[in-house]
């Protein structure tokens, strides 16, 4: 531990987060484009078992195998060109070999899992919080742009982080382990209860069950007290985002500005995990 003082100083720590959340955040973009993908290839052989036929022969595909590559040309992608944001600026948003745009979701990624992982280390200082903090902020970027991009908030992704969130807190990270076992059942329990009172007035679904299990993440990470605090930042953010639907869809960009909730539950809990606490302190000292 000597050996690494120099790394847990306040002056460095924020900075060697940075380093590594970009790195994590070129990792994220991997898991954003292919997770989707696999879980489609696993229901495909699910529904084909089910039928009692062979499962479709396809090439293998997980976040390793195949290398990347642009899909316009498909040119593999060089080991240099991975460099977290400096590449896509060196490359100017384009393929080497093609010229095809490359998204600007790439380096907007990696900025973020490096800024939030920066903002961890200063927030909570070096400890088992900082990095407790780094994971729910990785993943949740995960999950928010997979829902947006597709609809889905991977079980892969939720339940784990819910078991990272209890096992942290066994330790009493965030919050008492009894709030976060309460906050992983209420987290639960009150979007599924907003989804039927929705399902039995308007013979709608409103959202899907994967937004019940990242708030059952969410509360077993920081506890049932912030609960109300997540639902009703996602709600205002979402009404934000609903405005803007609505003026898009009336120029004709609709498909650009669709979100789900996902994105929205990841915004009130990161906001949730740095300020809850001082917020919930304002509105009660009122």
């Amino acid at each position: 531990m000597a050996e690494l003082g120099w790394l847990i100083q306040p002056a460095v720590f924020p900075w060697a987060a940075l380093a590594a959340g970009l790195c994590i955040g070129s990792f994220l973009n991997v898991v954003i484009h292919r997770l989707p993908k696999m879980m489609e290839r696993a229901w495909r052989a699910d529904c084909a078992e089910l039928a009692g036929q062979p499962p479709p022969k396809e090439q293998p595909y997980n976040l390793v195998v195949p290398r990347s590559s642009c899909p316009g040309c498909g040119r593999r992608i060089a080991a240099i060109e991975n460099v977290p944001i400096a590449s896509w600026l060196a490359l100017r948003g384009k393929c080497a070999g093609c010229g095809a745009r490359i998204s600007l979701r790439y380096p907007m990624v990696e900025l973020l899992a490096g800024c939030g992982a920066a903002w961890s280390a200063w927030h909570f200082g070096f400890s088992a919080a900082a990095f407790g903090g780094m994971l729910f902020i990785w993943c949740t970027i995960a999950l928010a742009f997979i829902d947006h991009a597709t609809g889905y908030l991977p079980d892969d992704i939720t339940l784990p982080l819910l078991w990272a969130g209890l096992l942290l807190n066994a330790f009493g990270t965030f919050v008492p382990l009894s709030d976060a076992v309460i906050g992983a059942a209420g987290g639960y329990l009150s979007l599924w209860l907003i989804y039927w009172a929705y399902r039995l007035a308007t013979g709608k679904e409103g959202m899907g069950f994967g937004d019940f299990k990242m708030n059952a993440a969410i509360g077993a990470f920081f506890g049932w007290k912030l609960l109300p605090l997540v639902i009703l930042v996602s709600s205002v953010v979402g009404l934000a985002f609903g405005v803007m639907q609505m003026i898009a869809a009336r120029r004709g960009w609709d498909a650009a500005f669709r979100f789900h909730f996902g994105p929205y539950l990841a915004i009130a809990a990161i906001v949730a995990m740095f300020w809850g606490d001082r917020i919930l302190h304002w509105y009660l000292a009122r």
